[in-house]
């Protein structure tokens, strides 16, 4: 969707719960639009960040409730995109499953629980119209160079990844009750993300570093930043028949480790460093060999990736690491 696009969205509402790497980038686009955005982060140099391009800032933990009585569960568009924060295991529930169990909570105090769903869900200013929650497709324990469209089981992926999972399924629950908080739902589960100051491999290799984490045979599924607000975008503007859906957003080119490394190294005319092996600090398991297709975002929402594949998306990140 191109930013002429976007501006038909101007007038209109939006509220992110998570303004960090991902959040920010849309709140930023969304205010250019003409929107109306509020948005919650327990971070306060982002916060002050945000305020000074024209967002409405609530600083507050999104698995309290303090934040509640601060921002009316009345709007267009509401998007959950908070991140861990770290913390493990009960960082993820902290952050995702109680984070969404508040929005529930607040959400079924909006003017739209209960009202007949003839109304517009995506125009009806008077309650919640679309709710987005971003995923992650760490929720697949596929390997083994399969390849992993949405109707793929999730039972076996790491415990992290089962929060995910459950996180999700309170989103489809939600639904399913009496007085749906929510006009429709979407659930993008994102794969491995980098852009703009995020840029980890990068920073390796600048550093010279001899070794990396992982293993160079395993499929990387990467996704840019700004691909990533395009599907945002994409799925807040879908028409009404499209609803209640999960997409994988990831780019059109699962390559193998080793041949992003090469590439990169080459670039950067360092040395390509040897693989470990071995999952990197902080981690339980390296990231399994698989390939994330995209294909159900491109057909229903209409989303297409400005950068297709890591070379395409790294160029554009160099000019600036």
């Amino acid at each position: 969707m191109t930013m002429d696009a976007r501006r038909n969205f101007r007038g209109t509402k939006l509220i992110i719960f998570g303004a960090g790497y991902v959040g920010s980038a849309l709140a930023r686009e969304a205010v250019e639009c003409g929107l109306s955005v509020v948005a919650l982060t327990r971070n306060t140099e982002k916060a002050h960040a945000l305020s000074a391009t024209g967002v409405r800032v609530v600083i507050a933990d999104l698995a309290s409730s303090s934040w509640h009585s601060q921002i009316a569960p009345q709007a267009h568009y509401v998007v959950n995109c908070v991140s861990s924060g770290g913390g493990g295991v009960e960082g993820y529930r902290r952050s995702y499953l109680e984070g969404m169990r508040s929005i529930l909570t607040w959400a079924r105090h909006s003017a739209w629980a209960g009202e007949g769903k003839e109304q517009d869900a995506s125009t009806d200013s008077t309650g919640i119209g679309t709710f987005v929650y971003t995923s992650s497709t760490s929720v697949y324990p596929q390997s083994k160079g399969a390849r992993v469209d949405e109707t793929a089981p999730t039972e076996g992926a790491g415990e992290t990844a089962q929060v995910l999972v459950e996180t999700e399924n309170l989103v489809r629950e939600s639904r399913r009750l009496e007085s749906s908080p929510f006009g429709r739902w979407f659930v993008l589960r994102l794969a491995g993300i980098y852009g703009p100051r995020r840029h980890h491999l990068i920073d390796q290799l600048k550093a010279k570093a001899d070794e990396i984490s992982g293993r160079g045979d395993h499929r990387l599924n990467l996704v840019h930043r700004d691909d990533i607000v395009a599907a945002l975008w994409a799925v807040l503007g879908a028409p009404e028949t499209v609803a209640d859906q999960v997409f994988n957003v990831a780019d059109d080119g699962a390559v193998s480790k080793a041949e992003v490394v090469a590439w990169l190294a080459q670039r950067l005319g360092v040395a390509v460093p040897r693989f470990t092996g071995e999952p990197a600090g902080g981690r339980r398991a390296i990231t399994p060999d698989r390939v994330i297709a995209n294909d159900k975002i491109k057909t229903m929402a209409g989303w297409k990736p400005r950068y297709p594949d890591f070379r395409s998306g790294y160029e554009s990140v160099l000019l600036e690491a």
